[in-house]
């Protein structure tokens, strides 16, 4: 659970942070996005795809769910989010991600016995 925890709070601190500052969005809408991504990304990449396929598959899907993600949010909210900018905030959630994966898998027993 501390982890997951951790995760929220890093995704919600870089990505509201970056969001923020590069496009029109409001405080709120950047940080709701960026909890929803967290949670999205932690279930999907850290509990169904890190334990079965490894750090560098999970970072990539982690990395591409936040750029989807962005993508799809920054069009139905009218954000100015640029594809660079986008891509920029992808990119660093997924340095994120890899260290994350590799304190994933170093601490955590039950994803080390499901990945044998």
């Amino acid at each position: 659970m501390a982890k997951l925890v951790v995760k929220l709070l890093v995704h919600g601190v870089m990505i509201t942070t970056l969001v923020y500052v590069l496009s029109n969005a409001t405080l709120i809408s950047a940080l709701l996005a960026a909890l929803g991504i967290g949670i999205v990304a932690y279930l999907l990449g850290d509990v169904m795809i890190l334990p079965f396929t490894g750090n560098t598959v999970a970072t990539i899907a982690d990395a591409g769910l936040v750029f989807l993600m962005l993508w799809i949010i920054a069009d139905v909210t009218g954000w100015t989010l640029s594809f660079s900018e986008i891509l920029l905030i992808a990119v660093l959630a997924g340095v994120f991600e890899y260290v994350y994966h590799i304190w994933l898998l170093r601490d955590d027993a039950g994803v080390r016995r499901q990945r044998a």
